[in-house]
């Protein structure tokens, strides 16, 4: 549906080809471009108020303006609209241009290397301080009660299982949660030798 631009008063307009005056807050354009129509006809009104519609720089400057957001409003509404400058009163018809999206192949990049040497070694280090931290738990609990070291590996793993399980896919984490999961598996080792 063709539009027309205009400014009446201190608002930016569209009339429909029936004559029916348009809000353009209330069309499906983006609330920037209507925000821009409204400041662009203030100026224009300003101009005219001041008189000022007779200094051709800035009558220019403001007729461009004009056009530029004509040109936007029409690739919005996917629509011709005419644009109707206010201060010389010529009247354009501004074409709805599609322009194409232009879909760039992507070559697929090649994995990265997995690294080894600095995941491993964060692994080691992973699996000593877990199995460092449940067996101090588990022989300072069996100075009290064995089955206090037994339900406290248990705690210690189910706590920590959640988190190892979704950290095995995730690229650094990895690392981390093979090391927790190897030094609560050498834990329940110690365990045993513990409780001996």
């Amino acid at each position: 549906m063709p539009v027309e631009l205009r400014v009446t008063g201190e608002r930016a307009v569209l009339v429909g080809p029936d004559e029916q005056v348009m809000d353009p807050f209330r069309l499906a354009i983006s609330a920037e471009l209507s925000t821009a129509l409204q400041e662009w006809a203030q100026v224009v009104a300003a101009m005219l108020r001041a008189e000022a519609a007779d200094d051709p720089t800035a009558a220019i400057v403001v007729s461009r303006r004009g056009r530029q957001l004509a040109d936007r409003l029409s690739a919005a509404l996917h629509s011709t609209v005419r644009y109707h400058d206010p201060l010389t009163g010529e009247v354009l018809v501004v074409d709805a241009v599609v322009t194409p999206v232009e879909v760039i192949p992507q070559e697929p990049r090649p994995p990265e290397p997995v690294p080894w040497v600095p995941g491993l070694t964060v692994t080691v280090l992973m699996a000593v301080v877990t199995l460092a931290a449940v067996l101090t738990l588990a022989v300072t609990l069996n100075e009290t009660n064995p089955l206090l070291a037994v339900g406290a590996n248990v705690v210690v793993t189910a706590g920590l299982a959640p988190s190892v399980w979704l950290a095995r896919r995730v690229l650094v984490w990895r690392w981390v949660a093979l090391g927790v999961a190897a030094g609560l598996a050498l834990g329940w080792v110690g365990l045993v030798f513990v409780l001996l």
